[in-house]
């Protein structure tokens, strides 16, 4: 049937209509926050690039863990700064690492809090590089170690479920890196934590001021024989469908505003749970915008993070999160 017998805007008359027939609903129970944390005592230092996130140390957490359960979040992501960095990002594994310590010090304040763990090497070594270091002989180049790096980042899964860690999310590209962590993590009796991957993490552009905030920009060349060509969506498919068959729980899309299309796609082909992280350069974009007063922040961010939720998104890693769930209450 065509006009004048359908009508499209006789559902969009009044907003109990409108919300009646809403598709996509946004929820404080979408949302992952991001938490950077630190050694020292009482520091709560903004971050230049990224205003309204912190660098936090382990007492100031406890402050920011009350105000996200406050608002009603379910779920953080922890990042650390470490005081001392190596070729081999030892103090990610450490027992009593800063994530380790801020996992427990998270758990003993909100147990019921999901958290999820950050699992990589490029904040914890010398060189940034999400891996160690392998000195090409007949080039003389400096590569990354795929498989030895796998050995350090079960290491440093074991360390954060044993330190609480609800969810393991291993964000360092690797291959094979979901199969080790698994086998890992079962081998030391720890069947049912699960892991989030970073199954679809781009090259991206994306990253500058989380580089920032985890002091993890790389000493030498860049990422992009690890981590994926912001042109290929085909190749994303293959990335998802190897952790889906190593033993991921959760497959995600990193960055996500430019990349709906690859949410899409993971959402279509897989039946995991899928998760976008919408990253720092995002988050920034929109703080610089409306600092100078050039957007509605609050429209722009709810409509941003409505349109990952209606691409297919299942949960939302997001630094707006707080500002959100305050939003969705109002």
């Amino acid at each position: 049937m065509t006009f004048p017998i359908t009508r499209h805007r006789r559902l969009r008359r009044s907003a109990g209509l409108r919300n009646m027939v809403r598709e996509t609903q946004l929820t404080v129970n979408d949302f992952i926050y991001p938490i950077f944390v630190t050694y020292g005592q009482n520091i709560k230092e903004e971050i230049p690039s990224m205003p309204g996130v912190y660098h936090l140390s382990l007492d100031q957490l406890q402050l920011e863990i009350d105000a996200v359960v406050a608002s009603g979040i379910q779920s953080i992501l922890l990042f650390g700064v470490p005081e001392h960095k190596d070729a081999v990002g030892s103090s990610a594994y450490e027992p009593d690492g800063i994530v380790q310590q801020a996992i427990r010090s998270v758990k003993s304040r909100a147990p019921h809090l999901v958290v999820v763990a950050d699992t990589c090497l490029c904040q914890f070594t010398d060189h940034g590089h999400c891996g160690c270091i392998l000195h090409n002989q007949s080039t003389g180049a400096a590569e990354v170690d795929n498989d030895a790096s796998l050995e350090l980042l079960v290491k440093t899964a074991v360390s954060q479920a044993q330190a609480g860690a609800d969810i393991i999310a291993p964000s360092n590209m690797m291959d094979g890196f979901v199969s080790a962590i698994r086998d890992g993590l079962d081998e030391a009796g720890f069947e049912m934590i699960p892991i989030m991957s970073y199954s679809v993490k781009y090259a991206s552009a994306y990253y500058g001021p989380f580089r920032e905030a985890a002091h993890s920009t790389p000493q030498f060349g860049d990422r992009k024989t690890y981590q994926m060509d912001p042109a290929n969506g085909r190749e994303a498919l293959r990335e998802a469908e190897s952790d889906v068959i190593e033993g991921a729980d959760m497959l995600m899309v990193k960055p996500a505003l430019a990349y709906l299309d690859i949410l899409r796609q993971l959402k279509d082909h897989f039946d995991l749970p899928v998760v976008a992280y919408n990253v720092s350069a995002e988050y920034s974009m929109v703080k610089a915008a409306a600092l100078n007063g050039w957007i509605d922040e609050k429209a722009i961010v709810l409509e941003t993070l409505t349109g990952m939720k209606r691409a297919g998104a299942d949960l939302i890693i997001t630094y707006h999160a707080l500002d959100a769930a305050r939003w969705l209450k109002e």
